[in-house]
């Protein structure tokens, strides 16, 4: 597949892990660590509001002294920064970039289906061929030249 033709689709993982809003932060730790993954998303009403992240447990939980059975809602990340299915991986990486984060929950329809991290990126350019990365360079290029050049 040509670098360019590559979207979030084709490299999010569709097995997310979500927990409710009521969940407690020792609740979320917990199917994290059973589920050996860095992020949990919160759900409110099946609706995707937040995800909380193992930063946010060494960061948030210890730095204010929650106690673990406070609600999850406390340390999430809110709102969600999502992305849509048929985005291209450039999108993600721009976004990913310009929030500074490092995860993204990916929707359909308003309706949660996927989740892309940095490390699915990583894991997708690695494989890139050079003809693949000269394409990648040359869009960027392109895109930072559209951004800031006076006569576009």
């Amino acid at each position: 597949m040509d670098a360019a033709e590559i979207t979030v689709e084709n490299v999010m993982n569709k097995e997310v892990v979500t927990v409710d809003v009521s969940a407690t932060i020792n609740e979320a730790a917990k199917i994290m660590e059973d589920a050996k993954i860095g992020s949990i998303v919160v759900m409110e009403y099946n609706v995707p509001i937040g995800i909380v992240t193992d930063r946010d447990f060494a960061i948030r939980v210890a730095s204010h002294a929650y106690p673990i059975t406070d609600p999850v809602k406390k340390i999430m990340s809110s709102p969600l920064i999502t992305i849509g299915t048929s985005e291209s991986v450039w999108k993600i990486a721009d976004l990913m970039n310009a929030r500074r984060i490092r995860r993204l929950a990916v929707v359909k329809n308003k309706e949660l289906v996927g989740i892309v991290t940095a490390t699915d990126l990583v894991r997708q350019f690695a494989t890139a061929t050079e003809e693949d990365m000269i394409k990648m360079y040359h869009k960027s290029v392109i895109k930072v030249y559209k951004t800031y050049s006076p006569y576009h």
